[in-house]
C-alpha cells in the first residue's frame, strides 16, 4: 500500500481475483447528486413529498438522519425505492446530535436556506467528506449573507440566523459551483423579492432540482449565459418526483466494461445527460448501443469494448456541458490501455489526480504535472498544483494492495483491480458506499471474482 495516501474512511477491504471481463446488467437509480439535494428541498413543503426511484447509499442514509433530528418524518413508501417526508413538525435539533453527523458530508450547509425559512435558525457542523481538493463554502456563506443571513462561527461549527427574514439579491458566483448554485435555490424560493443568480451551475442535477421546486409551487427562470432568477413565494406544498438516472455511476460501469474489455448494459442510463462522455467513449474507440424507454422498459445503454486496441485521446474536465470531472478518474483506468499518451487537464478540483500513484503502482504509466496541458490555461495553472496527466498505454495492469481515498478513485482503483491480472485488496471500500448501491451485488451479477477481506 502507498504511504502517502490519505483514507477517508476505516480501512475495511475487498479482495477482487481480476483479469477477466465483465459482462451482464446492472441497473441505475436516481442520481445521488440529485436525490439528496431534493430530499433537503421537502423541509420547504408545507405537504407531504414522494420522491422514487431512491438508490441504497450512505449519503441517503446521512441526510435522512438529519431530516429525522429535524422533525421530519420519513417513511419508506409504497414503492420498493420511495421515500415519502412528512414536515409538519420541524423543530430545532440537538447541537450534539447533529455534530454526530460533522465530518461525514458536506450536505448539511444545504439545509441554511430551508431551516431559515421554517425556523429563523440553522446550525451546520464541521463539514466533511473526502480530500480531492478545496470546496470552500464561502460561496454559500457570502450568499446567504447577501440575502440577510448573519452567520457566526462557534468551536463546533456555523450558527446562522434571520433576524428580518431572507431577501432577493442580486448574485455572481466567481465560479460556476453547483453547491453554491444550490444554496442560492434552496434559500431564494422562499425569499422576499427576486434573486438574481449569475455564472450559475447549469448541471442536469440543478435542472432536475429546479423541477422538483417548481413542482412545490416555486417560481424560477432559466435564461440564457448561466442566469437563474428566482422570483420568492411565500408558500410551497411537497412534491412527487422520480429523479433523473445517475449519470456518474453509469459512466463508471461504461469505463470497466471498457478496460475489462467487457460487455455491461446499464439499465436506466440516459443519452440525454451523457452526451459528452459518449463522444469520448466513441472517440477512444469503445462501442455503445442505445434502448430509448418505452412502454414496458425504462430503456439504458449498453456499453462494450469491440475488439481492436483503444485509441489514446486529449481529455479536459469542465463544468456543464464539460466532461465532468467525476467522469475523469473512471476514465482514466480505460485510457491505460489506449495505444499512444493520453492527456487529462482537470480544472474542476485541483488535486484530483493523487489517485493515479495506485495505478502506477499496479503497472500503468502515468505522469502529473502542474502545467495546464492539454487545453487553455484554467484557474489552477501557476499555482503549484498537479491537475494535468499523461498517460501513457498500453499497459497492462498487476494486482496490488490498494487504499482507496475518495469516493470515484476509490471505483477507479476497483476497476483497475478487475482489469489486473492477478488478485488485489482493495482497503475502504465503505466509501465507495457512498454513491454506488449495492456494488458488491452488481460486481457479481456482472461475473466478477470479488470477497470480503
Amino acid at each position: 500500500m502507498s504511504p502517502h495516501v490519505e483514507v477517508c474512511v476505516t480501512t475495511d477491504v475487498l479482495v477482487v481475483h481480476g483479469g477477466a471481463p465483465l459482462h451482464g446488467e446492472i441497473r441505475v437509480r436516481g442520481a445521488k447528486n440529485l436525490v439528496s439535494k431534493a430530499m433537503v428541498a421537502a423541509l420547504l413543503g408545507d405537504g407531504p413529498s414522494h420522491l422514487y426511484d431512491v438508490p441504497l447509499i450512505r449519503d441517503v442514509e446521512i441526510v435522512r438522519g438529519l431530516l429525522e433530528l429535524h422533525g421530519v418524518k420519513v417513511t419508506d413508501g409504497a414503492e420498493h425505492g420511495e421515500l415519502v417526508f412528512d414536515t409538519s413538525n420541524v423543530e430545532r435539533a440537538n447541537v450534539d446530535e447533529i455534530n454526530v453527523h460533522a465530518g461525514s458530508s458536506r450536505i448539511p450547509i444545504l439545509f441554511c436556506g430551508p431551516l431559515l425559512h421554517k425556523l429563523g435558525h440553522a446550525f451546520i457542523p464541521d463539514l466533511g467528506g473526502c480530500n480531492i481538493g478545496g470546496r470552500p463554502i464561502d460561496f454559500h456563506l457570502q450568499a446567504l449573507r447577501e440575502m440577510g443571513a448573519v452567520v457566526d462561527k462557534t468551536p463546533s461549527g456555523l450558527d446562522i440566523t434571520a433576524p428580518n427574514g431572507l431577501h432577493g439579491t442580486k448574485f455572481e458566483l466567481p465560479y460556476p459551483s453547483v453547491g453554491a448554485t444550490e444554496q442560492v435555490l434552496l434559500a431564494a424560493v422562499r425569499a422576499h423579492g427576486v434573486t438574481e443568480l449569475r455564472n450559475a451551475a447549469v448541471e442536469p442535477e440543478i435542472m432536475d432540482l429546479i423541477a422538483v421546486l417548481q413542482k412545490m409551487g416555486a417560481i424560477i427562470k432559466v435564461h440564457t449565459d448561466r442566469v437563474i432568477e428566482i422570483e420568492g413565494v411565500s408558500r410551497l406544498r411537497g412534491y412527487k418526483h422520480r429523479p433523473i438516472p445517475d449519470r456518474i455511476e453509469a459512466a463508471s460501469w461504461a469505463a470497466a466494461a471498457l478496460a475489462t474489455q467487457g460487455d455491461v448494459y446499464v439499465r436506466g442510463a440516459r443519452q440525454a445527460d451523457m452526451m459528452t462522455f459518449l463522444n469520448t467513449y466513441t472517440k477512444i474507440g469503445g462501442a455503445f448501443e442505445i434502448e430509448d424507454p418505452g412502454p414496458n422498459s425504462i430503456g439504458g445503454i449498453r456499453f462494450w469494448h469491440p475488439g481492436g486496441e483503444l485509441r489514446a485521446t486529449a481529455l479536459e474536465t469542465d463544468v456543464h456541458p464539460g466532461f465532468m470531472t467525476d467522469w475523469q478518474q473512471p476514465m482514466v483506468v480505460a485510457l491505460t490501455q489506449a495505444r499512444g499518451l493520453s492527456i487529462v487537464h482537470e480544472t474542476v478540483y485541483e488535486s484530483r489526480l493523487g489517485y493515479t500513484e495506485a495505478l502506477n503502482q499496479m503497472g500503468a504509466t502515468i505522469q502529473v504535472y502542474r502545467d495546464c496541458l492539454g487545453g487553455t490555461p484554467c484557474r489552477f495553472g501557476r499555482r503549484n498544483f498537479m491537475h494535468s496527466a499523461v498517460i501513457a498505454g498500453p499497459s497492462k495492469l498487476m494486482a496490488a494492495d490498494v487504499v482507496i481515498p475518495d469516493l470515484r478513485a476509490g471505483f477507479s482503483h476497483l476497476i483497475a483491480a478487475l482489469a489486473a491480472e492477478g488478485t488485489s485488496r482493495v482497503y475502504g471500500v465503505e466509501l465507495i458506499k457512498r454513491g454506488y448501491e449495492d456494488f458488491e451485488a452488481k460486481l457479481a451479477a456482472l461475473g466478477a471474482s470479488v470477497e470480503r477481506g
